[in-house]
């Protein structure tokens, strides 16, 4: 597990705390996901959320220093402070979870209950800043606070107003805000695939995964990019995290970009395209993928399903451009000898493909989406147990809890606090008047709303993470595109995809800037070439809203040829951005543009459109090829004096 520079070095006492709350917090999870009743009895559901706050978010405060000028080294007194604090608040709530039930307290509620209500309220907010950010906590601040001054807001953002305390209680009591809908998917879902996540990464997954890739590839033209787009996107099957992805698998794939001939610019570039599609690659999808499946009351597996061929084309994408690159370069792949052994790498570590196909199985066949990520992890350790070099020993044991403990922490903060955007909204009843004019404001026009979804998704995505960006919007925006006719679930893909774009376009591109320190490169530089081979992503949201059969909303005989055409649309389009067309050769203006035209047109979902597109691709190509057929005839021989 990787430990973000953010992070304390926990020794002492604060080692202790995370390593028996992460122990404590994954045995509830099992206990409650499974309706295991070892003492006769269960937790009530909001007893159990409230108590994932109190053993996961109360880590916040120790883990995440308050400052930059905070000590690393150890924690100081008022971290100790807040830690207790939130440990007692929650666990107080999650006492008294039946009581708030019984007696309605989230609308009127003892003195007690509603100071601890606003302190819990406060705490979120600073456990928010702390691990994502001042802009995050700052958009949770306005918004929490919302309900203060609703009435006093312009046009469609006036709602209802409530009192400080009203608003502290129904923030802390309710199930529509902190222990709101991203809670419930912590509880439910999420923390069973991060424990897969944090198994897999911690018995050598990662090493695997890059091995497998330089087996497969490495030896091909354009070999270690190869290598970085697949190892990344197999990466992205136990981190949804972009700069997790880039650090872990850039830290390898970079430099062996480098030394094969990619300039440090272009290698970071790639690694930061390839690390941002993990976060849309299922199984083990982002964080979004998850509260998804939540807001639309839909299977994960579906949700997993839907994104595979959009994540596909973009893939394709990214490996086309990285192979055009490599061909017009002159690059050659890695010698074979300094690669591992495809037979070796296979016997050495099969049970990780053999876990990770045993939850697709589970997910596609079973449907037992909650249990399935624990199966999954039990069954991976015991094959790791079976080899030296997998093998958890105490002290990796002790990592890969201590390695939860942090992952979750995030997720219990980040959601908790995005938890209070939703439950203000729903308070004062703002999000449906939102929608509402919005539709009005576009006038029907479906292309103006998804441009509007597309700018609104790249801002907020900018200072938020990206799960943040789509529950905001999934309130907000998607009912509007909805009640236009589009997709429910595109629609809501559409989101996730654009909220995600900011990590490779400047000024922001977290995910490139961070491939650019590891290769040495300007930022800039690296965002911009981020932008040209990751420039799928932002036409494939385009065109699965316009075309549900590419995220497998249509019936089945309807699937294939938008399929066939969609893949030849992005075959095209990265193929002219990229300046080479494989089996035709370097193209040139206005070629490109033309075939950037034909690729557009083969992904709108109509015959008329998809027939124009392949006529005026063949007759670019067949120019290209007249044109080059007649500069060989044209060429005169040289002689043997002069050659």
């Amino acid at each position: 597990m990787i430990i973000s520079e953010r992070h304390r070095q926990l020794k002492g006492l604060g080692w202790v705390f995370l390593l028996v709350f992460s122990a404590i917090g994954i045995i509830l999870a099992i206990l409650q996901i499974f309706l295991l009743k070892p003492f006769g009895f269960m937790l009530l559901e909001t007893a159990y959320h409230y108590s994932l706050i109190a053993f996961y978010g109360s880590l916040v405060f120790l883990i995440f220093p308050a400052s930059k000028a905070s000590p690393k080294e150890r924690v100081p007194l008022y971290d100790y402070f807040l830690f207790f604090l939130c440990l007692a608040v929650s666990l107080y709530f999650s006492a008294v979870a039946l009581k708030v039930i019984e007696r309605g307290w989230e609308f009127v509620a003892p003195p007690l209950p509603t100071a601890f209500g606003l302190i819990l309220w406060l705490l979120m907010l600073e456990a928010v800043r702390r691990v994502a950010g001042g802009v995050l906590m700052g958009t949770c601040l306005f918004f929490s606070f919302v309900p203060l001054f609703a009435h006093l807001m312009p046009g469609f953002l006036e709602g209802r107003d409530f009192s400080l305390l009203a608003t502290a209680r129904y923030h802390a009591m309710s199930v529509e805000s902190i222990l709101g809908i991203p809670m419930k998917v912590v509880g439910s879902l999420l923390i069973g695939f991060m424990i897969f996540g944090v198994v897999l990464q911690s018995t050598g997954g990662g090493r695997f995964f890059i091995h497998f890739a330089l087996a497969v590839w490495g030896h091909s033209r354009g070999g270690p990019a190869k290598v970085a787009v697949i190892s990344s996107a197999l990466f992205g099957t136990m981190s949804g995290s972009v700069i997790s992805n880039v650090v872990s698998t850039g830290s390898m794939t970079i430099p062996t970009m480098k030394r094969s001939g990619y300039p440090p610019f272009y290698a970071g570039a790639v690694e930061a395209c390839a690390s941002t599609g993990g976060a849309l690659m299922p199984p083990v999808m982002g964080t979004a993928a998850f509260i998804m499946a939540s807001f639309l009351s839909t299977p994960y597996w579906k949700i997993c399903l839907a994104a595979l061929v959009p994540s596909a084309l973009y893939y394709l994408g990214l490996f086309m451009q990285a192979d055009g690159y490599a061909a017009r370069a002159g690059l050659k792949g890695l010698d074979r000898k300094e690669l591992p052994s495809l037979w070796i790498t296979l016997k050495d570590g099969w049970f990780y493909l053999f876990a990770l196909f045993t939850l697709i199985y589970l997910l596609l066949y079973l449907r037992i989406e909650a249990w399935a990520p624990f199966y999954a992890s039990a069954l991976l350790i015991l094959l790791a147990m079976t080899k030296r070099e997998s093998r958890l020993n105490w002290a990796s044991l002790l990592q890969l809890l201590m390695g939860t403990g942090r992952f979750l922490s995030e997720l219990v903060a980040i959601l908790g606090a995005i938890g209070l955007v939703i439950g203000a909204l729903s308070m004062t009843g703002v999000a449906h008047s939102f929608s509402r004019e919005l539709v009005s404001f576009a006038g029907g026009n479906i292309v103006l709303l998804l441009l509007i979804g597309a700018f609104t998704s790249f801002i907020l995505g900018m200072g938020m993470t990206a799960a943040a960006c789509y529950i905001f919007l999934a309130i907000v925006l998607a009912p509007a595109l909805t009640e236009s006719g589009l997709n429910p679930l595109a629609v809501h893909l559409f989101v996730m995809y654009w909220g995600l774009v900011s990590f490779i376009t400047p000024p922001v591109a977290l995910g490139a800037i961070t491939a650019a320190s590891i290769a040495h490169s300007n930022p800039i530089k690296t965002g911009i070439q981020a932008m040209k081979l990751g420039a799928v992503i932002y036409f494939v949201p385009f065109f699965f809203v316009f075309n549900p059969a590419l995220v497998l909303q249509a019936p089945l005989q309807e699937i294939p040829f938008p399929l066939l055409t969609a893949a030849i649309g992005v075959f095209l389009i990265s193929g002219s951005l990229e300046g080479y067309l494989q089996g035709v050769g370097p193209i040139t203006f206005p070629y490109r543009i033309w075939l950037i035209i034909a690729g557009m047109l083969l992904a709108v979902p109509e015959w008329r459109t998809d027939l124009v597109g392949l006529c005026l691709a063949a007759v670019v190509v067949g120019l290209r090829f007249w044109r080059k057929t007649n500069q060989r005839v044209g060429e005169k021989p040289v002689s043997p004096e002069v050659g």
